[in-house]
């Protein structure tokens, strides 16, 4: 389907054996990595005990980051996690910035065309059940097969809905962020189309707050997830015991 210069449905893709790649994800998402990687290399080249420049921007980001952790997982386990959320907080920023800030529809591809990766589902889908697949392993890892009594608990009834919500968690991470960042794109080509001198900038600038709104509500609720699996109601209720 054609809307405004975008092409929804159509995508370009790359044949490896048996295999057949999403190439429009895969070269936008290897930018935005090779974008981290330079960031990261710039940020820690010389670093200074007195930050300037783009080493206090990078230091500003992993506190920013430190922070999200911290108070969703919670003071004692929050290290751990941070490079998790940092991680994904940062590709899904940058990817999101990028897709609003550089002209991709001017690089012209066989099929489709590039874009932010989040502006694909198969991006989203694959963010959000990493981060099912580490909240699990992180409840495991935490509590052992003691875990799963979070599934009866308060009551055994229970089991069905909590077993539901396990389910829905990812999709809604995933059509949050997919249907957000693809309705920025398709409202701005519209008005673009329509009047673009005038409106298309001040909704680019919406848009990239827009953006980082939706990267800091994916890493905020991926590291409440991950508290979640790991607070331990039994030591909770114990302590609040001793406290009596």
């Amino acid at each position: 389907m054609m809307f405004a210069a975008i092409e929804v449905g159509k995508h370009f893709y790359w044949q490896v054996g048996n295999l057949k790649l999403h190439g429009q994800v895969l070269i936008v998402s290897w930018v935005v990595i090779g974008v981290l990687a330079i960031a990261t290399a710039l940020a820690s080249r010389n670093p200074q005990r007195v930050p300037g420049g783009f080493q206090n921007l990078m230091e500003y980001a992993l506190e920013f980051v430190q922070g999200i952790a911290k108070e969703q997982i919670g003071a004692k386990e929050y290290r751990n996690w941070t490079p998790f959320v940092g991680s994904l907080f940062l590709f899904i920023f940058v990817s999101n910035w990028l897709g609003i800030l550089v002209p991709w529809k001017l690089i012209e591809l066989p099929e489709g065309e590039l874009a932010a990766p989040t502006n694909d589902i198969n991006t989203t889908v694959a963010l959000a059940l990493t981060v099912s697949v580490t909240y699990f392993w992180a409840g495991l890892s935490r509590k052992g097969l003691r875990y799963f009594e979070r599934y009866v608990q308060p009551f055994p009834v229970m089991l069905p809905l909590l077993v539901l919500e396990d389910f829905t968690k990812p999709l809604s991470l995933s059509f949050r962020l997919f249907g957000n960042i693809l309705a920025d794109e398709l409202v701005v080509a519209v008005l673009v189309l329509l009047v673009p001198l005038i409106v298309p900038l001040p909704l680019m600038v919406l848009g990239l707050f827009a953006s980082a709104i939706q990267a800091l509500i994916f890493a905020t609720l991926a590291a409440s997830y991950i508290g979640e699996a790991m607070e331990d109601h039994h030591e909770e209720e114990h302590g609040e015991a001793q406290h009596a």
